[in-house]
C-alpha cells in the first residue's frame, strides 16, 4: 500500500523543553492511524506540526512524496490535508448549511472584481458551494438540520458538522483531533461510523482520541507517545499488550477491555 502522509523524525522545543522528539510514522490511503498517550504526551503538538500550525524544529512531513514541512495550513489544505480541532470551530449563530458552505472557501478561486460585482460566475460558484454543502450534510446525517441555527444542535452533531466542513476541502489526508471528546455513547458511535465511512472512501485519517474503546475498534495502526517520545506502535491488539503502553497510559483495565 502506498504512503500518503509520511512523518519522519519530527521534533520541537519550547523554551528549552523538548515537547516532541524524533517521531516517525506513515499513513496510507484508506488507513486509520491513531496517536494516543497520556495528557501532555505531545499529541496535539504533533498534530500542530503536521498541519502547519507549528514549524518543526527537526524532521519532515511529506504529503504524497512532496516535502510540505512547515507550510501554512491554508497551503496544506490546498494540497489535500485538512484537520479538525479539540475545541469546536463552529459559527454558532450561523445555520448548519452556512457553516458547511464556509468549508468551501479555499475551493473558491474567482477574481475579486467578479465577487464585488456579483457576476454570474460568482453566483455559479455560490450555487455549487451550496449544493456541495448539502451533499456533505447528507453524508454526515445532518441534511434535515440544514436550515437550523448551529447552536441548536447537540454536541455530537456539532462534531459531525465540523468534520463535514473539513471534508469540504476534499482532503486526501484528514487529521481529527479528539472528534469524540465530550460525546455520549450514542454520539461516539455515530462519529465512529462516520470516520470508518470516510476512510473507506480512500481518505487517509490520522486520529487523536482519548476514548480507548473507539481507538481499538476503528484503528488499523496505533502510535503511542509518552513525554514527547514514541514508545510503541503497531496494530491495536499488539499495542494493548505492550508493557510500556500499559504502564504509561492504557492501564490494566483498558488492556483487557
Amino acid at each position: 500500500m502506498s504512503t500518503l502522509l509520511e512523518v519522519q523524525g519530527l521534533g520541537i522545543t519550547f523554551g528549552g523543553l523538548r515537547a516532541v522528539n524524533d517521531v516517525s510514522f506513515c499513513v496510507s490511503p484508506g488507513e486509520i492511524v491513531s496517536v494516543i498517550g497520556p495528557n501532555g504526551a505531545g499529541k496535539t503538538t504533533l498534530f500542530n506540526m503536521i498541519s502547519g500550525v507549528y514549524r518543526p524544529g527537526a524532521g519532515s512531513v511529506k504529503l504524497d512524496g512532496e516535502d510540505v514541512t512547515g507550510l501554512d495550513p491554508y497551503l496544506l489544505a490546498r494540497r489535500g490535508l485538512s484537520r479538525t480541532f479539540q475545541n469546536l470551530q463552529i459559527f454558532q449563530t450561523m445555520t448548519v448549511l452556512e457553516n458547511a458552505i464556509a468549508g468551501f472557501h479555499l475551493q473558491e478561486k474567482g477574481p475579486l472584481l467578479a465577487d464585488l460585482l456579483n457576476l454570474p460566475s460568482t453566483r455559479r460558484r455560490a450555487r455549487a458551494a451550496a449544493e456541495g454543502a448539502r451533499a456533505l450534510l447528507d453524508r454526515v446525517r445532518l441534511g434535515n438540520a440544514a436550515e437550523k441555527e448551529a447552536s441548536s444542535l447537540s454536541y455530537g452533531a456539532l462534531k459531525r458538522l465540523e468534520i463535514a466542513r473539513a471534508l469540504a476541502l476534499k482532503p486526501r489526508v484528514l487529521l481529527l483531533d479528539e472528534p469524540a471528546a465530550g460525546c455520549n455513547a450514542v454520539e461516539t458511535e455515530e462519529i465512529d461510523h462516520l470516520i470508518a465511512e470516510v476512510a473507506a472512501s480512500g481518505v487517509a485519517i490520522l486520529l487523536v482520541e482519548h476514548d480507548m474503546k473507539m481507538v481499538m475498534r476503528i484503528s488499523n495502526h496505533i502510535v503511542v507517545l509518552d513525554h514527547g517520545e514514541k514508545i510503541a506502535e503497531g496494530k491495536p491488539e499488539e499495542v494493548s499488550r505492550n508493557p510500556k503502553v500499559i504502564e504509561a497510559y492504557l492501564g490494566t483495565e483498558a488492556a483487557h477491555a
